[in-house]
């Protein structure tokens, strides 16, 4: 090319020589034959002609050179990045991909819990709720992969940690995709969502109560625009993988559907549905206790239900069942709708406990359900990812910028929630192990006269600074009936019934 243009240069002076003979003789050339002009001048437009067409053949060598160096490796700086809380690296076709993730969520909790009547202290404390950090990315187009770790409590805890390929879905499908590894069961729109999301700083007791949670295993993850769908088979939890859990197991289906699922206006409108069932097997080997004797061995760990007072953390909890269950099945339901910055949410699920050993025939019933409301003062609404049936990132319209000289006051959200468990089906004929044991080991029986029943109102305000940084503040009131059938000061059972347990929490959260 360097080599064109050079020519050109002389083309450019030798025209610039002809007009400057032909003005110097002028004279001469209005005596000169019009032929003989016309030919000089189509001589000099046939040059031109050839420069420009040599142009643009060196710059097609050009483009054509570019293309096959990129289709030998590509160059060292085929590098795209976006910002998403910390960067995100992308090669340039999209092939390869790689983020840091991570959370820090620093609570304190205040809590009366009752001790006249539970013999549970007060609590005034703070903790790091989460301390998260992770990778995630994608390679070869069409493999994902996540590892999140918890580092709270200075204790270490796996979290997302799965290897995914995502090379099935149709076009108009947004997510398709087949997990292995630590992730979800699948079963609540509350469960799945973020907890880095969620209006409230916990989820609500049943959850915890029935253990929706992370477990080992394999899932089919498929969702479009209107509809989600994930199912299955899961192993033990990661943190769980021990002598007492090593064999449990436990499948899993949820289809949520979003006949409105739009914005109309500005005003974004979503009206959410979904089910799921889950079954879980300890598949336990139980032996019969000795002659004479209140003691049992076990080789598992058999299932309990327990929630913590006024959805709390650091609050102790005042209903509890034994150890008892071999098996379960639950049944859940949800419903969530947005309409602009008001949106509901509410959750009905069903637990049934099956094989209760050592009481045969004694399957006890369990049940928890929420419903909540929240309304965003400066205009904000609820993010819906409809492909995955869960709700994600807020956007807020004016981020926290005082250091900079201007800015807005962030995004406000108040909320407010009414949160049941009931853990008291058969319990005045329901006996099980008063705490675990692992093979060849006992653990006395205990009765649970009545195992308790918890109702919880529930207000916060969430005040988000920016996309990625929120601070929260939840006011709540549990009110226990019945209780567990035992307690730290060694009381007799059901020493909680009455109790109120009142409490007040505050976060401060960033994620990246």
């Amino acid at each position: 090319m360097i080599g064109g243009l050079s020519k050109m240069n002389r083309y450019l002076l030798a025209g610039a020589g002809v007009i400057g003979m032909l003005m110097a003789s002028g004279v001469s050339a209005k005596a000169a034959d019009t032929a003989e002009l016309e030919a000089a001048l189509k001589a000099m437009q046939a040059q031109m002609a050839a420069l420009q067409k040599q142009v643009q053949e060196a710059k097609a060598a050009a483009a054509a050179a570019q293309a096959a160096s990129a289709n030998a490796g590509g160059s060292d700086l085929d590098l795209k990045v976006k910002w998403k809380g910390a960067p995100e690296l992308a090669s340039a076709d999209g092939k390869f991909k790689f983020k840091v993730r991570g959370r820090v969520m620093a609570d304190y909790d205040g809590i009366d819990q009752d001790t006249g009547i539970t013999g549970r202290p007060d609590v005034d404390a703070v903790e790091l709720r989460r301390a998260r950090l992770g990778v995630e990315g994608v390679v070869w187009w069409d493999v994902k992969y996540k590892f999140e770790a918890d580092f709270a409590d200075n204790e270490v805890a796996i979290k997302d940690a799965y290897v995914a390929y995502a090379g099935l879905k149709p076009k108009d499908w947004g997510i398709g995709e087949i997990r292995f590894g630590n992730q979800y069961v699948y079963n609540s729109i509350e469960e799945i969502t973020s907890s880095r999301f969620i209006t409230f700083m916990e989820r609500a007791a049943y959850q915890e109560a029935f253990f929706l949670d992370r477990q080992i295993g394999a899932a089919i993850l498929a969702g479009g625009e209107h509809w989600s769908f994930q199912t299955g088979v899961y192993g033990a939890p990661a943190a769980e993988v021990t002598d007492f859990l090593q064999d449990q197991n436990a499948y899993s289906a949820r289809l949520t559907v979003a006949p409105i699922n739009r914005e109309v206006n500005g005003v974004q409108q979503v009206l959410h549905l979904g089910a799921s069932y889950r079954h879980r097997d300890e598949a336990q080997d139980f032996r019969s206790p000795p002659s004479g004797t209140t003691a049992t061995v076990f080789d598992d760990q058999p299932f309990r239900y327990r929630a913590r007072g006024a959805d709390l953390h650091l609050a102790d909890r005042f209903v509890q069942t034994p150890f008892l269950g071999a098996e379960d099945d639950l049944v859940n339901l949800e419903a969530a709708f947005v309409w602009g910055p008001f949106s509901m949410q509410g959750e009905w699920a069903q637990l049934s406990v099956n094989n209760v050993v050592p009481v045969v025939g004694v399957d006890p019933t369990y049940d928890g359900y929420y419903v909540d409301a929240s309304y965003w003062l400066t205009g904000e609404t609820r993010t819906y990812e409809a492909d995955t049936g869960e709700f994600g990132r807020p956007k807020v319209k004016n981020p926290v910028l005082w250091g900079q000289g201007g800015g807005g006051w962030g995004a406000w959200q108040i909320a407010g929630r009414y949160d049941v468990v009931n853990l008291s089906d058969k319990s005045s004929t329901l006996i099980g192990f008063s705490g675990s044991g692992g093979a060849g080991t006992g653990s006395g029986l205990v009765a649970c006269t009545l195992c308790g029943d918890q109702e919880t109102w529930l207000v916060g305000v969430n005040w988000w600074l920016n996309d990625y940084t929120r601070l929260a503040l939840n006011v709540t009131q549990s009110q226990i009936n019945g209780g567990n059938p035992t307690n730290a000061t060694g009381g007799a059972a059901n020493r909680n019934n009455g109790a109120d347990i009142t409490g007040v929490g505050l976060r401060a959260q960033v994620d990246w």
